[in-house]
Formats: structure tokens, C-alpha cells, sequence
């Protein structure tokens, strides 16, 4: 109990969530059997490859997918199923009980309306009071978020606003009803490094202060490692790892994961090259049999190919740490499972950065007669 909220009962579980987009070349397998809790100041971080599922997902949560796609499980908020809820129902929830913050905010805010009227116009949609007071709320929200002589800037448009203070607004339009839970869908992508920590900052101070749930949908490894509890990495729209961050950091148990991790800059490795994951994720319409990491897998073997591995615990730990692979138990062997991704390629040498580390004289020497050898040798 914290604040008067009970930690221990999720606010939201989604249990086996599918979403399923017919087409005409095929059925857009976008996510299967997603599972997963979030309870109170909770934060889930979600990681993947662009479509992986990731931002399908939370708007199924949302109710925000097209007509034509087919949801199926179950989406329960404080016990209370959503999938299936009218357009008119799925409205008292969304952005009061459960909103979400877009990673675009340009498109999310209407340019030809004020910042404030905006704001003012999310929290009436869901509190019978005046304008004045609507405006008044939407005037503290911006407070709430940083946004400096926020009385002054309310009345102001959009384009007034840099990039970091437009992603404010929206992060002020997603608490201005005070939300259970929030759902980031990459926040910080497109601004710079001081202005992405800060908008971090900014999300866990209002869940300090509201004690809102937090899913953090992005691709930036970073980000998940200073600021979510748990975290789950998805592939080919479903969950292949879960666990505390700690934990799947640390000790990886899926071949994908460390590949993710392996691919990420490592600020102790300049001058060397980066270990990309070979090939790209498959098609959402013909997935491959078995394990769908499969075909960019260095541990496959000939299991991996003839059934897709369960969902399983593979860590001793206090939080679950669960894992879709077949051959967990032989990575958990190896002592640096990233050199498993490491390959060398046809005519690399050592990188000249690394060398001049350790000799820039010597290497600038050594590089610029290599350079004229070449030359001549073209020239002859």
C-alpha cells in the first residue's frame, strides 16, 4: 500500500490479446497472444523492431484500431473487460482512465486551435464544468509539466512551441484527467539527448506525484535501462522475453535480446564495430514455422524450425523472467552471449579509430600512405 493505492492489484491485464488485419494478400498476423500486468507507478517498457507489435498493441488497449481489424482476449482495466465496449463506452476511458501520449505531437495538436483551448477541450470531454475553470485546469497542467509562464504560453499555438515543449503539451494533455495509466508510444523521438532526459524526467515526476502506470513504448535501449521496472521485448507481434529489467539486461535467456543489446553503442567499445542482428524480421503474413527468430538465429537447431517455443520461466529471480526459446538453457552457458551476433567480415581490418586510441601518430601516418599506395596503384 502506497498513498492510500494498493500496489499489489494490477490496474490493467491483458491476457492472450491478438489483433489480426485481413488483407489482400494474406492475414496481417500484427500480435499474438500478448499477456502481460500493470500495476500502480509501474513501469513497463516495451521493445522491439519497427513492427513488432509494439504500438498495435497499446492501441488495441485504446480501442483505436481500425474496423476491419480483428481483436480477440482480454483487456480488463480494474477488472472491467474493454475489448468489445462501443465507441461511446470505450470514450469514458480513454484519456480518463487510460490515455496515451503519440510520439508525433505535431499531429497530435490541432494547429489552428490555441494550446489551452486544446487542453481545456480534454478535460470538459470528461468533467461537467465551466470554461473557466477548464481553462484554469489546462493552465496547471502545463505547470505540471515544466512548461514555463504556462498562464502566458496557453495562449499561444503549436508552432509557438519548440519541439521538447510541444511534447510537454501532449504529455499535459495526457494527465490533465489524472489517467491510471499512460501510454508512451516513443516520447522522445526526433529531440535531442538533454531534451529527451528531461521529458523522462518529466513522465517519472508526474508518476511520482499521480501514481499513474507508465508503458513505455520505444526502440532506445537507454531509455529502458534508466527508467522502467520491467520490461518486455517483442518479435514478430509477440512477447519473446520478459522479466525485470535487471534481469534481461544482465542475463539475457532469447538470442534476440542479445542481439538487441549486442547492436546497441557500447561507449566503452569506440573505435570497434557494432554486431547488427543479419537479416530482417519476417513477414506478419507468411511467418515462418517454428520459432519466427528462426532464420536470423546463430544458436538454430532443428527444433527451433518444427514448433514456436512457449512462453517460459527461465530465472530464479523475485520478479518471473520468462522466455520464448528453445534453447535458452544452452545461451545461459555461454559467458558473453553477444559474440555469438560478432562476425567478421570479408576485407575489414582493425577500425582506424580504435588504433588512433592507442597511436594517433603512427595510425595517420600508416592510413594516409595506405591511402597514396591506393591511389597510385588506380592511377597505374
Amino acid at each position: 500500500m502506497t498513498n492510500g493505492i494498493d500496489t499489489n492489484e494490477p490496474l490493467l491485464r491483458v491476457s492472450d490479446l491478438t489483433v489480426e488485419f485481413p488483407t489482400d494478400d494474406g492475414v496481417v498476423h500484427a500480435v499474438r497472444d500478448l499477456s502481460f500486468e500493470l500495476k500502480p507507478r509501474e513501469v513497463l517498457g516495451v521493445v522491439g523492431e519497427s513492427g513488432s507489435g509494439k504500438s498495435v498493441s497499446s492501441m488495441a488497449i485504446l480501442g483505436l484500431l481500425p474496423k476491419t481489424a480483428r481483436v480477440s482476449g482480454s483487456i480488463a482495466y480494474r477488472g472491467q473487460e474493454l475489448n468489445g465496449l462501443s465507441y461511446n463506452e470505450m470514450r469514458k476511458f480513454r484519456g480518463n482512465s487510460v490515455s496515451m501520449i503519440f510520439q508525433d505531437p505535431m499531429t497530435s495538436l490541432n494547429p489552428v486551435f490555441t494550446v489551452g483551448a486544446q487542453l481545456a477541450e480534454a478535460y470538459l470531454e470528461h468533467h461537467k464544468v465551466s470554461k473557466k475553470a477548464a481553462w484554469a485546469k489546462a493552465v496547471e497542467a502545463l505547470e505540471q509539466v515544466g512548461i514555463p509562464q504556462p498562464d502566458r504560453r496557453a495562449k499561444q499555438y503549436p508552432h509557438e512551441f519548440s519541439g521538447g515543449m510541444r511534447q510537454r503539451v501532449v504529455i499535459a494533455m495526457a494527465i490533465i484527467n489524472d489517467p491510471d495509466v499512460i501510454i508512451a508510444d516513443e516520447p522522445t523521438t526526433a529531440l535531442d539527448v538533454t531534451v529527451q532526459a528531461q521529458i523522462l524526467e518529466t513522465l517519472l515526476r508526474i508518476r511520482d506525484e499521480t501514481n499513474a502506470a507508465i508503458i513505455m513504448i520505444t526502440h532506445d535501449l537507454g531509455v529502458v535501462a534508466g527508467m522502467v521496472d520491467k520490461v518486455q521485448v517483442m518479435y514478430a507481434g509477440t512477447v519473446v522475453e520478459s522479466g525485470s529489467v535487471d534481469e534481461v539486461f544482465e542475463t539475457p535467456r532469447m538470442p534476440y535480446t542479445v542481439g538487441l543489446l549486442g547492436s546497441n553503442p557500447d561507449p566503452s567499445l569506440i573505435g570497434q564495430r557494432l554486431t547488427p542482428i543479419t537479416g530482417a524480421p519476417p513477414s506478419l503474413v507468411n511467418l515462418p514455422s517454428g520459432c519466427a527468430f528462426s532464420p536470423r538465429c546463430p544458436l538454430v537447431a532443428p527444433v527451433c524450425h518444427e514448433s514456436e517455443p512457449e512462453l517460459v520461466e527461465a530465472g530464479g529471480g523475485a520478479t518471473a523472467h520468462l522466455t520464448r526459446c528453445h534453447r535458452w538453457n544452452d545461451l545461459a552457458g555461454y559467458e558473453d552471449p553477444k559474440k555469438l551476433f560478432a562476425r567478421k567480415e570479408i576485407g575489414a581490418e582493425e577500425p582506424i579509430a580504435a588504433l588512433m586510441i592507442d597511436n594517433p601518430e603512427v595510425v595517420v601516418e600508416e592510413h594516409l600512405a595506405d591511402s597514396g599506395d591506393q591511389q597510385k596503384e588506380a592511377a597505374s
